[in-house]
């Protein structure tokens, strides 16, 4: 790692976290920015016809970076025939063009599904990380083994902010399963090693949520809403998915009863919205009231809204049901390995580690130039996160935030911090302008 890259991540593992100004971060990311640039430009040779095409050698200033970012799609661009057809080299092949490390000498021979494949890549060294697939198509995302450590070490370092940290005296229950390679399932396994003693770990289920079963699912979802599905088709998935809840609600019930009768001691709790509300449902049933946890309790919860009918104030339930508790919050995605912590005025604050971008809607112009600094901007997130040295970091998401760009935050902080009123581009308007180049250049490779 780079000398600057490595100061930005020091930084953020200082005792005291976010007290850096931007002034001072500016000059080590455009440092860091270029020794990254040059390195994996030499590995990833995607990013090299990029670089070479947009005739960028050195980042000088924030806008030289715009041209090289990849929209977060790319991690998914894989021929969708290479997964169907069970084409295991060739879906390795695929990944090698975004991958620093070389992947060419792993054997695929036996490989079944995808979960198998992400297995045999993590036996050889390379680990990579795995979207849901809610699309019905899972993202990959290679990562070094060195990257997963920066991981644990910087949420060991920064959960609980700024609130409290964290430390093994909680009891910790994450509202999901315990294994899968699931990026969600990582980080709730970092976050129960960060709270807890192994005894005092407990999950909604041991069963480990196969990459295979959640895309078939989200195809068949899909189908279904474009009425492409048959009728013996929908019954099918019915029938089976009510016999897995059959399967699953006793283990909800205990799970919930689990953590109901611990309410009064200090716990972690996370989870979705929806999940949250189970619990609460359960506690109903007891005749559980509510605000009856621990005050040193935290709660985290996020996401999980898509495509899930949840009351309109769902999330006010939530707020009462748990009662004066500790509500840190964060902001991240499986495309960085670095959160960005939510302070007491609700504004998320951003690692130094991180280069924060914000793109209008098409992710070609930089908004949040110099020149912008103490106005607000909205647009397309996007950043280079420092702390992953398996891949090119530069990544454009789908996400649609509010950068304040002002030198200092309401809480007294250094800024530029994010706005708590992230959301994102709907699906038909998330086109972003690179995002076919970046797949030709794929294909072109493969082929």
């Amino acid at each position: 790692m780079d000398k600057a890259s490595g100061t930005l991540l020091e930084l953020g593992l200082a005792d005291e976290l976010f007290v850096v100004p931007e002034q001072e971060l500016r000059p080590l990311r455009l440092e860091a920015a270029n020794a990254v640039l040059a390195e994996r430009r030499q590995q990833v040779p995607i990013l090299e016809r990029r670089a070479s095409e947009a005739g960028i050698q050195s980042v000088t200033c924030a806008a030289d970076l715009v041209p090289l970012l990849f929209p977060h799609t790319a991690y998914k661009s894989y021929p969708a025939g290479f997964v169907e057809r069970k084409r295991w080299d060739d879906l390795g092949r695929w990944l090698n063009t975004l991958a620093s490390a070389d992947l060419t000498k792993v054997d695929f021979s036996g490989v079944s599904d995808e979960d198998e494949w992400v297995d045999r890549l993590r036996e050889h060294g390379h680990f990579v990380l795995a979207t849901s697939g809610t699309t019905g198509k899972c993202s990959f995302l290679p990562h070094s083994a060195e990257d997963r450590e920066r991981k644990a070490t910087t949420f060991n370092r920064i959960l609980g902010w700024p609130f409290t940290r964290s430390h093994r005296s909680h009891t910790y229950f994450w509202l999901g399963p315990h294994k899968g390679l699931n990026s969600a399932i990582d980080a709730a396994q970092l976050g129960s090693e960060a709270w807890a003693t192994p005894e005092n770990r407990f999950f909604l289920t041991d069963e480990r949520l196969r990459l295979t079963d959640v895309s078939r699912m989200a195809a068949m979802r899909r189908k279904m809403a474009d009425g492409s599905a048959t009728p013996s088709e929908i019954q099918a998935f019915e029938q089976g998915q009510q016999a897995h809840g059959r399967q699953v609600d006793p283990a909800v019930e205990s799970f919930a009863d689990a953590l109901l009768d611990r309410r009064r001691e200090r716990l972690v709790i996370s989870g979705l919205w929806n999940q949250h509300l189970l619990i609460r449902e359960r506690a109903r049933a007891r005749g559980i009231p509510d605000g009856e946890f621990h005050p040193e309790t935290v709660v985290s919860a996020g996401g999980g809204v898509k495509n899930v009918r949840l009351p309109e104030n769902y999330k006010d339930q939530v707020s009462e049901f748990y009662g004066q508790v500790i509500r840190p919050g964060s902001y991240g995605m499986t495309e960085t390995f670095q959160l960005m912590q939510r302070c007491e005025k609700f504004r998320y604050h951003i690692p130094p580690a991180i280069f924060p971008l914000v793109l209008d809607r098409a992710g070609e112009t930089l908004l949040n130039t110099e020149d912008t600094t103490g106005q607000v901007v909205e647009g397309r997130f996007a950043f280079v996160d420092f702390s992953i040295t398996g891949r090119w970091s530069g990544t454009i998401t789908s996400d649609k935030v509010t950068l304040d760009t002002n030198p200092q935050c309401h809480c007294g902080r250094p800024g530029p911090t994010i706005l708590d009123t992230i959301t994102r581009y709907e699906t038909d308007d998330d086109a972003i302008g690179c995002a076919g180049t970046i797949d030709s250049y794929i294909r072109g490779a493969l082929s």
